[in-house]
């Protein structure tokens, strides 16, 4: 893949959950919600200061992250779909 975000942008996979419940069940595809939990795959450079300085990502490519339900812009990618999101919109690593 030839992409790389720019400055605190973040190239994202989707991870997706399981089809089934705890109990058994198949969840259809109707009533499944998009997975808030991603993988990250590229980072952009950082974000810079009022005094021009760079601010290091926290988030390097490999990391299980989680985000929030509307977090990011869907892109397709080579065919596959990802999502870029500021580095503010991740709220934690797994």
């Amino acid at each position: 893949m030839a992409f790389t975000p720019l400055h605190d942008r973040v190239l994202v996979r989707r991870i997706e959950s399981d089809e089934k419940t705890s109990g058994g069940l198949i969840i259809p595809d109707s009533a499944k919600e998009k997975p808030a939990e991603g993988e990250v795959i590229a980072v952009g450079t950082g974000a810079r200061d009022d005094a021009g300085k760079l601010i290091a990502m926290d988030v390097k490519v490999g990391d299980k992250i989680l985000f929030g339900k509307w977090g990011g812009t869907e892109v397709t990618i080579d065919g596959e779909e990802l999502l870029i999101m500021k580095e503010s919109d991740i709220m934690g690593t797994l």
